[in-house]
């Protein structure tokens, strides 16, 4: 039980090596309960143990450990076998993060951004939970890209994403849509909330001025309706309010009906 609190603090270990027979609670069921946690659940597990029978490195493995190895233990090998497999467990992490973030800003991406949210209203639906959606746009983006270069253009979306992030909740998802379009979803927050939290986005990013360049930003929000609502249902309510607010002059946030 220590073990699992511990490995609750964030970072997360690289890699973890386990014994069996531990008092409280023994290996496999540390593994167990590991393995069925999202957070920690691709943790590589090695077992180090006494225990040398097939059926216990049988059940090790079959619990989601990557290795079992038996004592009296080699330190050389130990050595090579972790970092065998702290290699691999890096190598996860960046093809992971390849396929979830945008190279760019950091952001998520698109592809996660639908996962996200539909598991997001997925549980705003069973727990009747307020959930919001932020949709903003990078006004005049183009224009950035013709007077001050691509290279300066991909500065600017930079900074705009370094500003969401820094004033973002660590259960928010931040992601960029496509282009200088970005979307944030926040749960237990409702369209007020939502919209306040737009304008301080909006305010910092016209404060900000990355590279000496004037930006401003426009925004759309909008509250999740529990009757069917779906993301794209979400999403294009949000876009609408986005609409008006640049048909309305820009640089302003506007609230979905």
């Amino acid at each position: 039980s220590r073990c699992l609190e511990l490995v609750a603090d964030k970072p997360f270990p690289d890699l973890i090596l386990l014994d069996i027979e531990m008092p409280g609670m023994d290996g496999y069921e540390v593994c167990r309960q590991l393995k069925q946690n999202a957070e920690t659940k691709n943790i590589p597990v090695i077992f180090v143990t006494a225990n040398d029978q097939e059926e216990d490195e049988e059940k090790g493995l079959q619990l989601g450990a990557v290795d079992y190895i038996t004592k009296p233990i080699r330190p050389s090998i130990v050595a090579a076998r972790v970092n065998t497999h702290i290699t691999l467990k890096l190598q996860y992490d960046k093809l992971t993060a390849m396929a979830i973030y945008d190279q760019l800003t950091g952001l998520y991406n698109r592809y996660y951004l639908f996962i996200g949210a539909n598991n997001k209203l997925a549980k705003a639906r069973r727990h009747h939970l307020a959930v919001s959606l932020i949709m903003m746009d990078i006004d005049h983006f183009k224009h950035v890209n013709d007077q001050y270069g691509h290279p300066q253009g991909d500065i600017v979306l930079q900074a705009v994403s370094k500003i969401i992030v820094q004033h973002s909740r660590e259960e928010d998802i931040a992601a960029r849509f496509g282009g200088e379009e970005f979307i944030i979803i926040l749960d237990h927050c409702d369209a007020e909330s939502a919209q306040a939290k737009a304008e301080k986005y909006r305010s910092l990013i016209e404060a900000a001025k990355p590279e000496q360049i004037e930006v401003t930003s426009s925004f759309g929000v909008a509250q999740m309706n529990y009757d069917g609502e779906t993301v794209d249902s979400l999403i294009k309510r949000a876009d609408q309010a986005l609409y008006q607010a640049k048909e309305n002059g820009r640089n302003q946030v506007v609230l979905a009906e």
